[in-house]
């Protein structure tokens, strides 16, 4: 219960700096508001499935989640209450003490998805692959989503993995594969969670 209060916490906070450096008085009181939304649904989702163990590990992790990497958490926190809105169901048995937060549907069949440290659509066979990319979301903390934003920009335009891919065993021949088969399983934090786990789609 007191880490989704914290979390509550520290989502307002932000929305209420963020708030008073783009509009003053009135932009904190906003920034504050949408901090408390956000917040209180990451925050109940934290406390209903005990998401953070209290233990040195449980305590550090959530720590990082709030303070180092909070850019990647608020993302999360967004993307958690979007798939709420659409009717989608906390994982509460795989949450637990797992320091991440799981959604049972994903936002396709084929694809786990992962935000912050929010993770939909995932499973057994790629859950590894997946706390991959929480944990470059910690390491990396606010850098984490430029990067990977950057990476997708400059893989889309400037295609040099055509350089080393594949292109036997799985062909770009039509529109979509250039970004479902080419940019998509290239990018940096791609690449390096499929050499932990999981097959790039083919």
């Amino acid at each position: 219960m007191i880490f989704g209060i914290l979390s509550a916490v520290a989502h307002v906070a932000a929305g209420a700096v963020f708030g008073q450096l783009v509009g003053g008085g009135v932009g904190l009181l906003i920034g504050a508001g949408v901090g408390l939304l956000i917040g209180a649904v990451f925050g109940w989702a934290v406390a209903a499935a005990e998401v953070y163990a209290v233990s040195p590990r449980g305590v550090f992790l959530f720590v990082v989640d709030h303070t180092w990497s909070l850019l990647n958490t608020l993302v999360g926190a967004i993307y958690l209450a979007v798939h709420l809105v659409f009717g989608h169901s906390l994982d509460r048995a795989t949450s637990r003490h797992s320091c991440r937060v799981n959604v049972v549907e994903g936002v396709s069949p084929r694809y786990a998805t992962t935000l912050g440290t929010v993770c939909a659509g995932s499973g057994p066979g790629i859950q590894r692959h997946e706390d991959v990319h929480i944990f470059q979301a910690r390491l990396l903390g606010p850098l984490y989503i430029p990067l990977v934003v950057a990476n997708y920009v400059l893989f889309t335009i400037a295609p040099v993995w055509l350089l080393y891919h594949d292109h036997t065993g799985a062909p770009i021949n039509r529109f979509t594969r250039y970004f479902e088969i080419g940019v998509y399983p290239h990018v940096w934090n791609e690449a390096i969670a499929y050499r932990i786990q999981g097959t790039p789609p083919r």
